[in-house]
């Protein structure tokens, strides 16, 4: 095992707890879906199901089907367990696992409607979707008018399928005051005027991800909003967040004359803690070229110490560092360890001059406590997100401590 991760299950419960009362009374879904953001998905799935979330969140009906093997690995029977919500859409393929593992699949479409409905009659079953609505995003979901009309018509119209939840995703949540998700709001309040006059009336109203929770600029927020709605349909409402559950959320933005706070602010805590060790040590002297095209020159005698990661283990390649440009850093023994050089495919080099008694052996953190996401997404012009998703430890685990 050349590296690995230490999942914090106080933190991610502490975490669940904080979006949880930041959200009252919209009940939170617990995204896990494309691995629970590189934590893991079976271990996070286990430890949202005890701390209580109602709903998990995943991409489709493999990680539906892992998420329900894992809880009931530890002994939780599959009608105690959490409902699942399949959030990236269906094949025709993927009907029978849907119906199989009771999971509740996001469709906008006629098609995928008849794809669930014939699984449904094969197994002698029912199954319950939630519809999404395409209020501006113009990603997944059904625009409101005729399209939405048609999934609606054919959610009615097909035995085994009925009709649970009707959500929407907004695509700047994060900034307070936006144009684009005033007109969102109005869409998607459009969408459900379509649902009440076709005398449907789901369960669940849903929308909202971290951002939907964090942001609050004294007026209305997105979370109040669609707990307003759902109340005016006599249905539930439901957010969705995932980023916050690992310890982080995006940073809050304002449009106009808008005066935008944090809800969560510093509540979250990581959950990740990814880990190494020093495979190698070496003494060069001045003038020595480090790594691949030499990018880095020793200007003076280094130690370097030698990690078995690299960008094949998810390490991103932009922290490499030369000597004009500073690049990421591990953290040795409590200090930070700059990387030297250019990060190679699952090696990397970084500088232990000014710390004491580094040994082969000794624990390197590539990212926890002294390295964040958030320090390397800003280091290789991306989004914690990419960070996350993005890490390929051989093995997730609780912390020892």
């Amino acid at each position: 095992m050349t590296s690995w991760l230490e999942i914090s299950e106080q933190r991610l419960r502490a975490n669940y707890r904080v979006l949880a009362e930041a959200a009252a009374p919209a009940t939170v879904l617990a995204v896990i879906k494309a691995n629970g953001y590189g934590h893991g998905l079976e271990h996070c799935a286990q430890i949202l199901a005890a701390a209580g979330a109602y709903w998990l969140g995943v991409n489709g009906v493999e990680e539906g089907a892992d998420a329900r093997r894992a809880l009931s690995a530890v002994g939780m029977a599959v009608e105690a367990q959490p409902r699942v919500l399949m959030m990236c859409g269906l094949s025709e393929e993927d009907a029978d696992g849907v119906v199989q593992e009771t999971l509740t699949p996001v469709v906008w479409t006629a098609q995928q409607v008849g794809w669930l409905g014939a699984a449904a009659r094969r197994a002698g079953r029912t199954v319950s979707v939630h519809v999404e609505v395409d209020s501006g995003m113009t990603r997944q979901g059904a625009r409101p008018g005729a399209e939405l009309e048609q999934v609606l018509q054919a959610i009615r119209e097909t035995h085994g399928v009925q009709l649970d939840g009707v959500m929407t995703q907004f695509a700047s949540a994060e900034a307070a005051g936006s144009r684009q998700t005033a007109e969102q709001k109005a869409r998607f309040e459009e969408a459900l005027a379509e649902v009440v006059a076709v005398g449907m009336s789901p369960a669940w109203i849903s929308a909202g991800n971290t951002s939907g929770v964090d942001v609050t600029d004294g007026a209305e927020d997105l979370t109040s909003w669609v707990s307003r709605l759902a109340r005016g349909m006599g249905a539930r409402s439901m957010v969705r967040p995932g980023l916050g559950l690992y310890g982080y959320r995006l940073a809050v933005e304002a449009e106009g004359e808008v005066q935008a706070e944090s809800r969560l602010g510093d509540q979250l805590e990581p959950v990740m803690t990814w880990k190494t060790k020093v495979i190698g040590l070496e003494e060069v002297s001045a003038g020595a070229a480090v790594g691949y095209n030499g990018i880095f020159v020793a200007e003076r005698p280094m130690r370097l110490a030698l990690v078995p990661a690299g960008y094949a283990d998810g390490l991103r390649r932009e922290l490499s560092s030369t000597n004009t440009r500073e690049g990421g850093w591990v953290m040795l023994r409590g200090q930070r360890a700059p990387i030297v050089g250019r990060i190679s495919m699952n090696l990397t080099t970084v500088d232990v001059s000014g710390i004491d008694g580094v040994l082969v052996g000794d624990e390197a953190v590539l990212l926890g406590e002294g390295v964040s996401a958030e320090d390397h997404a800003r280091l290789a012009g991306t989004i914690v997100y990419e960070i996350l998703c993005g890490v390929r430890a051989v093995e997730r685990h609780k912390p020892r401590s």
